[in-house]
């Protein structure tokens, strides 16, 4: 059986709902966040060296990443559910948006957190400093970049609603949380195709039941 070590508002919820969608049996780890500092607790450590989530064990093995995880689970227990046939160009681009998740749409939402919440960070003195540096940054990249992934989020979905051909896929599982993320704090949920996007997979009952197991989550 997979056991999932989920950490409460976290990416770790979308391999929930992939289990959810999928009707595996599983079982949950949970761990809560530092209240202070948002980080996840070093009990994670013993888990898996980073200390991140999620994380799952099956078999003895031990495997972080989501990407990384969400292949496995379509490789160990899909039977072609969820993704294209293999070797076609539609499998490619799954596999595109499984890396591009991560690698390429979260780092410039990080960004953004951290430019966020960095003046309120440093010491008083230096905070109208700290502040104009992080709205320079903000302004004159974080943003900028931030946009340029919503064009391309919302005229890829303008195709069909999804990301990979014409029905939904582990990609839209896969993409849901950077799209989440940048609605919270990017302005995408203004964007008419990716807000519709959003409402379909949160209606959707496995996503509900991934829920149900995974706790308060923000983004939904």
């Amino acid at each position: 059986m997979i056991t999932l070590h989920h950490l409460d508002n976290s990416r770790s919820q979308r391999v929930l709902w992939l289990l959810e969608e999928l009707g595996l049996d599983y079982r949950v780890e949970y761990y809560k966040r530092d209240p202070k500092t948002m980080r996840a607790p070093k009990e994670l450590h013993a888990v898996h060296p980073l200390g991140r989530s999620p994380v799952i064990e099956e078999d003895g093995e031990v495997l972080a990443e989501t990407g990384a995880i969400v292949r496995a689970i379509l490789d160990r227990h899909g039977n072609g559910r969820l993704e294209p046939a293999a070797g076609t160009g539609a499998a490619r681009e799954l596999s595109y948006w499984l890396h591009y998740a991560e690698g390429s749409a979260m780092p410039p939402l990080l960004m953004k957190l951290v430019f966020d919440t960095l003046p309120r960070r440093a010491p008083r003195l230096m905070r109208p400093f700290v502040r104009q540096v992080a709205t320079q940054a903000r302004n004159g990249f974080v943003s900028p970049e931030i946009k340029l992934h919503i064009d391309y989020w919302e005229s890829t979905l303008s195709r069909s609603g999804w990301f990979v051909g014409d029905d939904f896929t582990a990609a839209d599982i896969m993409m849901s949380f950077p799209l989440e993320a940048a609605a919270d704090r990017g302005g995408a949920a203004l964007r008419p195709t990716i807000a519709a996007f959003l409402k379909r997979i949160h209606t959707r009952p496995a996503y509900q039941r991934a829920l149900g197991v995974g706790g308060p989550y923000r983004y939904a």
